[in-house]
């Protein structure tokens, strides 16, 4: 069985990993042998998740209470890693946040620039306390961009901008730190159903027509699922040990073809 185990004790941290994506990434590792380190603001639903995947194995989980907008949060997050384990082999870069959905007119500077430190500045920081412990381990960042920051998306300005500069910075990083033989990789998932998407939904109107739009935006037919994020994150931590600096697109092909998109009247 161990022989089967695809990152089997190994160390990885995944930040945002009680709900949606991060939770599928933080389960995918833990059921393929990882010691998973994840942090979250929910207490309630991280402590609910670690003692579910330790009870079955047969990897291991830690729940980390924090705050990734805050530099001392995250500075704690690594320092824990550290101090239990010895080491670190992948940090999973996954937490942030999609604001409602509204126009450049009604979005504040302070909105874009709150949203620029949740969801960048903290990959960038994360990134960079880690880095000392991945160096030593020859180990990998994975950074989760999204679809949108390639095909941009209506009324969200402030988060296709934060997604983009995600790719970039992960390129930027993969140059950097390919001296020290420390992979540096992107996801960038388009539809998947998560608490957040389902939250987004309900905002609109009318959820099951936007659900069903949802769907239907994908040559697939469906979304994607929290547990094929985490099959994609595996791959680019255990199987692609010749990728550094891409964007593997988690799409179901919703970026190909024409579509019905012109909003002039």
């Amino acid at each position: 069985m161990a022989s089967a185990l695809r990152y089997s004790d190994k160390v990885v941290i995944v930040t945002g990993g009680s709900k949606g994506i991060g939770k599928g990434i933080v389960r995918v590792f833990v059921e393929n042998g990882a010691k998973v380190v994840f942090c979250a603001r929910g207490v309630e639903a991280g402590q609910a998740l670690e003692a579910e995947l330790n009870g079955v194995g047969p990897g291991s989980s830690l729940f980390v209470s924090c705050d990734i907008s805050k530099e001392e949060d995250i500075k704690r997050l690594i320092l824990v890693t550290a101090e239990r384990f010895g080491r670190i082999d992948c940090l999973v870069n996954n937490a942030g946040w999609h604001p409602p959905h509204k126009s450049i007119d009604e979005t504040t500077a302070d909105e874009f620039r709150d949203l620029l430190n949740l969801n960048l500045i903290s990959y960038f920081l994360a990134t960079k306390y880690a880095l000392p412990y991945l160096r030593q381990c020859q180990g990998n960042v994975i950074n989760v961009s999204s679809l949108v920051a390639t095909i941009g998306q209506k009324h969200a300005v402030p988060y296709v901008a934060t997604k983009g500069a995600i790719i970039a910075m992960t390129k930027a990083m993969a140059v950097d730190e390919s001296q020290f033989k420390v992979r540096v990789n992107c996801i960038s998932p388009g539809n998947v159903m998560t608490p957040l998407w389902e939250e987004l939904a309900s905002q609109s109107g009318n959820a099951a027509a936007t659900i069903k739009a949802g769907e239907e935006a994908q040559l697939i037919g469906r979304m994607g699922t929290e547990a094929e994020c985490g099959l994609a994150a595996l791959f680019l931590a255990s199987d692609a040990s010749f990728c550094t600096g891409v964007d593997l697109l988690l799409s179901g092909g919703a970026e190909l073809n024409y579509g019905h998109k012109s909003q002039i009247s």
